[in-house]
């Protein structure tokens, strides 16, 4: 539909263009190493109570109405598309994108972008894989992005002036009112969410990698700062993504072609693969500070948000799968940071307790990430992506539940949070020793070990991993205090069983 817009239609322009009107434009900076800065304050993040669904019969009986899934007019939607295609009209410069998402032959969308902004049009490309004659899509969706323009509330029934609104009878969606590259990305996940599990294929918020030899491969399941990008981006594995896959009846592909990752505090020496992408030419920095001198980075200050974020394409590391694809999972693993200090950091989920975990989707916020937290708070995302879900939870967890008993997949509860104690007391578990705990997992070193099942939540956990003290595995014997440890954990376990009453 470029030709619906008069002159300034920049199509499928090369990063190197895209780079040079980003920073014409004047909405992004270079760093010192290569890497384009932006900025998006006061959108760091997304707007979960911005998003809507159009309420039409196509989709509206698939849909998993609430907080999550807000219904949205389809007139005004109309009404507000057409508002947004005049201002891009106006705006002299349009970067159009044809870009695909899902590196499956079978079961991938193609994904057409509208947008007036360089340095999102160059996020776009790193995210979503290119479009190619030999790869034919199951179905359209186009974006058109207005990061720039603001709704007006009362005019057109959003909620503020940012809005995120999928019409996923017609392939459309809306994005405006909000800089925050993450919107793009998340908003085509939502999309897969829907569409996938309609085509007998499993979507999932997880990342994926396989042993370089064996082709074994391991999924992280687990929400914002719980380790999932992280532990994926293992040397010593071969990547195949960071954050959203597939399963279908072949196995595992991924939907993208980049990475978002978190970069608050990010180590060169224990998150090598993930640092030195970020820093290079082609790359994204959002929200990061930037030296206005030296044009250098600085990965520890979280003057503008802790949700500093680095878009690059997979491409960057060594030891990626080109493909994106891999056999089915031998081991998942359901990440959580426990700021309670009370889960184990290992634990083998039963077959009854796989739907439970997977239907909780815990994890904890602690104070300094979320304003008005002091005290750590247990959070639940069902599936471990509910902001992104369209079906019901029970649609996901019940066909994963079916595929880890097809093919005799291994569970385990991964917990990267806090030992010793509570947030305040105790301290953040090594990710030394949870990696130590994930390789021994993929490397067969605990199929034959001795497991003990604690008292608290009958999770079963192995009395000895190598590398890691075994006091470590038993997390009551790390408090100095164990009356108060008990007392914790029967609070967590009590807050459990009330979330998952509430369905």
């Amino acid at each position: 539909m470029a030709e619906t817009f008069a002159s300034g239609v920049r199509r499928d322009w090369v990063r190197a263009r895209l780079y040079e009107a980003a920073l014409a434009e004047g909405r992004a900076q270079l760093s010192q190493t290569g890497a384009l800065v932006t900025n998006t304050v006061p959108y760091t993040g997304r707007s979960p109570n911005d998003k809507f669904l159009v309420e039409e019969p196509a989709s509206a009986q698939h849909v998993w109405w609430g907080e999550v899934n807000r219904p949205f007019p389809e007139d005004r939607f109309e009404a507000l598309k057409e508002r947004m295609k005049r201002y891009l009209a106006q705006q002299g410069r349009l970067y159009v994108h044809t870009l695909r998402a899902g590196a499956h032959p079978e079961h991938h969308i193609r994904v057409v972008l509208y947008t007036e902004s360089a340095w999102h049009a160059l996020f776009a490309t790193i995210m979503f894989l290119p479009d190619s004659p030999q790869h034919t899509p199951f179905k359209t969706y186009t974006i058109y992005h207005a990061p720039y323009f603001k709704a007006d509330p009362k005019r057109d029934g959003t909620r503020s002036e940012a809005f995120v609104i999928l019409h996923l009878g017609k392939g459309e969606i809306l994005i405006g009112g909000t800089p925050y590259a993450g919107e793009v990305k998340k908003s085509i996940f939502t999309v897969l969410n829907y569409e996938l599990p309609r085509r007998g294929v499993l979507s999932m918020h997880c990342s994926a990698n396989a042993d370089p030899e064996t082709g074994q491969v391991s999924l992280f399941f687990g929400l914002s700062g719980t380790g999932k990008t992280t532990l994926s981006m293992d040397t010593q594995r071969r990547i195949i993504g960071d954050d959203e896959h597939g399963w279908a009846d072949d196995g595992v592909f991924n939907f993208e072609n980049g990475s978002y990752a978190k970069v608050i505090r990010i180590s060169p020496e224990y998150e090598p693969l993930i640092y030195q992408a970020s820093l290079r030419f082609g790359s994204i920095l959002e929200n990061v500070v930037l030296d206005p001198e030296t044009r250098e980075v600085d990965f520890d200050d979280d003057r503008h948000t802790e949700n500093t974020r680095a878009a690059f394409p997979l491409a960057f590391l060594p030891n990626v799968e080109p493909s994106g694809r891999g056999g089915h999972p031998r081991h998942i693993f359901f990440l959580t940071a426990d700021a309670f200090g009370v889960l184990p950091p290992l634990a083998r989920l039963t077959p009854e307790q796989i739907r439970d975990y997977f239907l909780l989707g815990y994890t904890a916020k602690v104070a300094g990430t979320e304003r008005g937290v002091k005290e750590p708070k247990a959070t639940f995302s069902p599936c471990f992506g509910a902001p992104f879900l369209v079906h019901p939870p029970s649609v996901y967890a019940d066909m994963l539940v079916e595929r880890v008993t097809r093919y005799k997949a291994t569970v385990w509860l991964l917990n990267t949070g806090w030992t010793g104690g509570p947030f305040g007391v105790g301290h953040r578990m090594p990710l030394p020793y949870t990696r130590a705990m994930v390789h021994a997992v993929q490397q067969g070193l605990l199929d034959d070990a001795e497991f003990e099942q604690e008292p608290y939540f009958g999770l079963w956990i192995p009395k000895h991993v190598p590398e890691v003290p075994d006091q470590v595995l038993r997390p009551w014997e790390t408090w100095a205090d164990h009356q108060a440890y008990e007392e914790r954990a029967r609070s967590l376990r009590a807050t459990f069983e009330a979330q998952l009453k509430k369905g």
